[in-house]
């Protein structure tokens, strides 16, 4: 599930014209068409939507497609519109609510995923059940979210696998086509991107380069 694990909103895709919300949705059913293992409805930061209705109605649009690929469809941070859409998964931040909170809201219907910016903080929540995954990063700068935390670089992964900590990892931040089999190599079990494959020119390429050799 973790191997092109594809993140977007609107706010991600306004460079290819005026219809931020169709333009979501074509690249993300090309994606789907080529392969990505999962993907995470984000919509969130400068020039996303604001109104409930509308990122539900997109959410929902979203979601379908997915289920058309067989694809696992994941909700950023929203707990509400989560369980609403009886999505397959959640993610949250550090600073989105406290994780066992989330776990109590979702009672087991939801996967969840944890992002980890430090190594203490993967060592704390290791042992927490219902955390199913961690987002490790951003492992390089990133210009795709306007709130990521400094850059982490690989050693952190590496740190985390020394650990013996069993949960899967997927890294995130700065991932290009050209640094995905460091990644690999240093123990994650897949990518997220965001730019990666919403700024490709030919996402089919994209998505095979981006699991590795």
């Amino acid at each position: 599930m973790l191997q092109v694990y594809f993140i977007a909103g609107t706010q991600d895709c306004l460079h290819l014209g005026s219809k931020p919300d169709e333009n979501l949705l074509f690249i993300l059913e090309e994606a789907l068409k080529d392969g990505i293992t999962c993907f995470q409805f984000r919509e969130k930061g400068k020039n996303c939507l604001e109104d409930k209705e509308e990122i539900f109605n997109l959410a929902k649009k979203a979601q379908e497609l997915c289920k058309k690929y067989d694809v696992p469809f994941f909700i950023n941070d929203d707990v509400e519109l989560a369980l609403k859409l009886n999505a397959t998964g959640l993610h949250i931040g550090q600073d989105d609510k406290e994780v066992g909170e989330v776990i109590k809201q979702i009672k087991g219907k939801l996967l969840l995923g944890l992002s980890t910016n430090t190594l203490n903080q993967a060592i704390k929540a290791n042992d927490i059940k219902g955390i199913d995954y961690f987002g490790v990063g951003p492992i390089y700068e990133t210009t795709s979210k306007s709130d990521a935390k400094q850059s982490v670089g690989l050693d952190l992964i590496k740190s985390i696998r020394n650990e013996n900590i069993s949960k899967p990892l997927v890294a995130i931040g700065g991932i290009e086509e050209v640094n995905v089999n460091d990644i690999l190599k240093s123990g994650c079990d897949g990518v997220a991107i965001i730019s990666a494959i919403t700024k490709s020119k030919n996402i089919e390429q994209t998505v095979v380069n981006l699991k590795g050799k």
